[in-house]
């Protein structure tokens, strides 16, 4: 019976070049995989270690002493301390992002839009060892880090929300340009001050925060809306 012999050899090669090809995709996966368990016991080191130091007098070689990786390895997923920081910076940026927007999403007024995203955004930064620490002993660095992408990214959250905000009649029409600067620059320095004392008052800087922008949102309504200046024409010389 040579042909059924023909057809079974047939099946058994078939079989096993699909299993040739599951473990060719599947090496990279656990390597990938490897990989993130890596980073992720990297960064959970970082976070220990700045959190006790800080960032200036914290090194490369105390974070890899917190783990468990060989400092080759550590090197290839992060050749720096700035590089361990900003991997840092990103994630607790994109926590915070979410549940401040949470907030502002919630509100059904305008003290909920101002109130409860200013104290979701402290109680967050109070929360957080690192994001704390970082506000309390660095606020250079804090400052230096306010034009990463991940941080910037927020600020345009913020202007699409004061849109829809607006859309909605919670928010007077003003200057958004101005207001979305002045609402992210108040609760970054409000945050340092915050940090500064003790006990951390989480609820006495969201209120005064607050009432800071209500009143002023009510001054701006009932103001007249200065028209902006036109934008000089390009490409005619003067003669």
């Amino acid at each position: 019976m040579p042909i059924p012999a023909l057809e079974a050899g047939s099946e058994t090669r078939d079989t096993g070049e699909r299993m040739t090809r599951l473990v060719r995709l599947r090496v990279p996966d656990r390597r990938a995989h490897a990989r993130q368990q890596q980073r992720a016991e990297i960064l959970n080191a970082a976070r220990r270690v700045l959190a006790e130091m800080g960032y200036d007098a914290a090194t490369l070689r105390d974070i890899i002493r917190r783990t468990s990786l060989r400092a080759e390895t550590v090197h290839e997923l992060f050749p720096d301390k700035e590089s361990i920081l900003r991997a840092l910076v990103e994630g607790t940026a994109r926590r915070l992002r979410t549940r401040v927007r949470a907030a502002r999403d919630r509100a059904t007024s305008l003290e909920e839009f101002v109130g409860d995203a200013y104290l979701a955004f402290f109680a967050f930064l109070a929360e957080d060892r690192v994001a704390f620490e970082l506000l309390r002993r660095e606020p250079a660095t804090i400052r230096a880090l306010l034009q990463e992408p991940t941080l910037m990214a927020s600020i345009a959250e913020l202007h699409e929300d004061l849109e829809a905000a607006v859309a909605r009649g919670h928010l007077p029409p003003v200057d958004l340009d101005y207001l979305g600067a002045a609402m992210a620059g108040v609760a970054v320095e409000v945050a340092l001050r915050m940090a500064d004392r003790e006990p951390v008052d989480v609820q006495g800087a969201a209120s005064f925060v607050t009432k800071l922008f209500l009143g002023g949102l009510e001054r701006l309504q009932s103001a007249p809306r200065p028209r902006r200046a036109p934008a000089p024409a390009r490409g005619r010389r003067s003669r």
